[in-house]
């Protein structure tokens, strides 16, 4: 089991502002754990009582609307903390998180991390940067809804897709969404996504191979997503 101190995804997390004593307390309390394809991590309303580590691998995090459908709200890679806003608000989890590919995550008991709350304050300022990141994200996400078409939202979520996690050898996107979580994303019905991605791939922007994607024509999909 590698420890805290060693662990080179916590230069881009929180954690990273913790000392080497706060890190081997975190290494002798923590649990690492593999979580398979499409397993659950935690769900929504769960009382996690901690945080999530992500060592290896990519998460979607859901909230379920009202028709049963599950929205995915953003998706989480290494080096991100899963549960901090619980954590401190001391409320379940209003989201549920479920792994996209095989994951390694390690988790850290609340009654811990708490802990250097008090005595650590460039640790607790980092948490609150990062809970305000998310808002900051919600706001966005919420703006575009309301602004843009689902043809501009399936753009954009291409490119983020393709600059945040980048690219398989042959060119497609690394994350392989399924039609249903890609609509999800754009917040439109399935039907509309594969119409829209229908479109795309005559318009040579993509090109589709099941669930692979390959992005064509980058400044066109940024043209149509008014990103430049």
């Amino acid at each position: 089991m590698s420890k805290c101190e060693q662990c080179i995804v916590r230069e881009f997390s929180s954690l990273k502002a913790l000392t080497k004593d706060e890190l081997l307390k975190i290494s002798d309390c923590k649990t690492s754990h593999i979580i398979k394809k499409g397993e659950v991590i935690f769900e929504e309303g769960e009382n996690v009582n901690g945080i999530y580590c992500i060592k290896d691998g990519i998460c979607k995090l859901t909230k379920l609307s009202a028709n049963g459908k599950d929205h995915i709200v953003k998706l989480v890679t290494k080096g991100e903390l899963l549960g901090q806003r619980s954590m401190i608000s001391e409320e379940p989890v209003n989201l549920s998180a479920v792994a996209l590919e095989d994951m390694q995550v390690c988790f850290i008991p609340k009654t811990e991390v708490m802990g250097f709350f008090d005595k650590n304050n460039q640790f607790s300022m980092n948490v609150m940067k990062s809970i305000c990141g998310d808002l900051r994200d919600a706001d966005d996400h919420m703006v575009n809804l309301a602004q843009k078409t689902v043809k501009e939202r399936l753009a954009e979520v291409l490119l983020y897709l393709h600059d945040t996690f980048g690219k398989n050898e042959d060119n497609s996107l690394k994350v392989q969404l399924s039609r249903d979580e890609l609509a999800s994303m754009i917040g439109t019905a399935t039907e509309s996504c594969i119409r829209l991605l229908s479109d795309f791939k005559k318009l040579e922007l993509i090109e589709l191979s099941g669930k692979k994607i390959v992005l064509k024509d980058i400044s066109k999909l940024k043209k149509i997503s008014r990103t430049v």
